[in-house]
């Protein structure tokens, strides 16, 4: 039956997306387009391997690691004035932990003159157990190299992201097993070509209005019935295309077939219903979804109200979509990230220009208030996961995922006559923050050198610090797939077992 709509709200499907693009600030934004591959047809679930989960929460621009879990105070330093560290009473140390939380606040940022509160050390305390922090030189001070390589751990197993990694082991089964909402590097594929299809990743550029691409006819208040629609596809597939001359003269393109099954994927997000469960808008004055035959997610409630700046902030809503994603095991991995583009609404900065890349310009405000901000998510999606059972098996869903906090690389280590504010460049040396209840948590592997700022490494066995050795890329990759459990038989990955939480 067709649905009436009140006069005053006849909007079409198309204005209903251009009300929720306006409301975040991107007005005439549409939708991306799906680019799901085919599964195989084998199940993971005849073998027992039961999935972790992958979540990638990218510091865009460069998080330096000596303004967090280790940082170093004035009375630490024999340089202090000319090395980045922070007056004693900004660094507080954790009961029970090496790692570090700094506290600081400003009235501006910058040139920027908003405000900000940053309080590490209230995440540290409550997640200790659960962290990991690992020392880092990379390889590349470019954003969009460093970042691919922090997470292909510099072309480590062939090119392959982590996320394609997890995705092929533990993905068979989920819809979109690898969905990225990420930027730059971060975003790009990995260039391991035997990666199955359907671990590649799907990329997605609004998660706010994402889900509503899912359906090709819930939203339409006067769109055709499912028997209509279904026959116009059968006859498309069928007959249509079969006798058009594209369609003869690229019959044996792996690109037609690929595009073939990706658009009968559609199908199968219907049958699911995932237009409703990963919408995470409740129903309102602004969105009247039951107008047009849309509901909200079980979890929109709750969301909305952990994630409050979800229609304006990008970041909380792919924070919002990530956690929705892994709850219906639509993903085992999905990437987010802080875009270079300023946030600020509510008298308040939420993202800086550039987000971690703005410490050019002010680097211990900006490092300060883009730490809070990745923390304050990190703090909320782990808060969601572990209110979530895994099966019945008493497990939560946090004690089967990881978060990895990485990095295009660190800052650069120099001041001036102890400046309070000063500028950084783009630096090698750096680390890597992983919380999970997977690794081996509450503890520092390597340190720092008080003196000059850099960081050095660790034995990947013992996890004894070695002033003397420093940690590649690769070495951080494989650590992390011990960590998740990724089969790399014949990888030729160096082993990393002081990263794994002992069983």
């Amino acid at each position: 039956m067709k649905r009436r709509t009140p006069s005053n709200q006849r909007i079409s499907r198309r204005g209903l997306l251009k009300g929720f693009a306006a409301a975040a600030g991107l007005a005439g934004a549409g939708a991306t387009s799906l680019l799901h591959r085919p599964r195989p047809a084998y199940s993971r679930q005849r073998d027992g391997n039961d999935p972790r989960f992958l979540i990638t929460l990218a510091a865009a621009g460069g998080a330096s690691i000596i303004d967090a879990m280790l940082a170093i105070r004035h009375s630490e330093s024999e340089n202090f004035e000319t090395v980045n560290c922070f007056p004693d009473e900004e660094v507080k140390s954790i009961e029970g932990s090496p790692l570090r939380g700094v506290d600081r606040s400003s009235s501006r940022v910058g040139p920027i003159p908003f405000g900000y509160t940053a309080r590490q050390s209230e995440f540290v305390a409550k997640h200790k157990q659960d962290m990991l922090v690992a020392t880092l030189t990379s390889t590349s001070v470019n954003h969009t190299v460093a970042q691919k390589r922090a997470v292909t751990g510099n072309n480590a197993w062939a090119g392959r992201t982590l996320a394609e990694a997890v995705a092929t082991q533990y993905g068979v089964d989920c819809p979109l097993a690898n969905v990225n909402m990420s930027i730059g590097g971060y975003l790009e594929p990995g260039d391991d070509r035997s990666v199955p299809g359907f671990a590649r990743s799907e990329p997605v550029a609004q998660a706010a209005l994402w889900p509503l691409s899912l359906d090709g006819r819930q939203g339409f208040s006067d769109g055709p019935d499912s028997d209509v629609l279904e026959l116009a596809r059968s006859l498309r597939d069928d007959e249509l295309d079969p006798e058009s001359v594209f369609y003869r003269t690229f019959e044996l393109s792996d690109r037609l077939e690929r595009w073939q099954r990706q658009r009968s994927a559609a199908r199968t997000f219907e049958e699911l219903d995932l237009i409703s469960k990963l919408n995470f808008f409740p129903e309102s004055e602004d969105f009247p979804l039951s107008d047009y035959g849309l509901r909200s997610s079980p979890d929109a409630a709750r969301l909305n109200q952990l994630f409050p700046d979800a229609v304006s902030d990008p970041l909380e809503a792919q924070a919002a979509l990530a956690f929705l994603l892994i709850k219906y095991r639509v993903s085992t991995a999905v990437t987010i990230s802080p875009s270079f583009a300023g946030v600020l609404f509510g008298g308040r900065l939420v993202n800086p220009p550039l987000a971690y890349d703005f410490s050019h310009t002010d680097h211990r405000d900006g490092q300060a208030l883009m730490w809070n901000r990745m923390l304050s998510i990190a703090d909320r999606l782990i808060g969601l996961l572990k209110s979530e059972e895994y099966a019945d098996t008493g497990e939560s869903l946090w004690d089967r995922t990881l978060i990895h906090v990485a990095t295009d690389f660190g800052r650069s280590k120099e001041r001036t006559g102890a400046a309070a504010n000063f500028g950084s460049g783009h630096d090698l040396n750096n680390g890597v923050l992983l919380i999970s209840p997977l690794v081996n948590g509450n503890r520092v592997l390597g340190g720092v050198d008080p003196n000059t700022g850099l960081t050095y490494g660790f034995d990947p066995i013992t996890g004894d610090p070695d002033p003397n050795r420093t940690m590649a890329e690769a070495e951080i990759f494989a650590g992390i797939t011990e960590v998740l459990g990724l089969d790399t038989a014949g990888v030729g990955l160096p082993s990393v077992p002081a990263m794994v939480r002992p069983a």
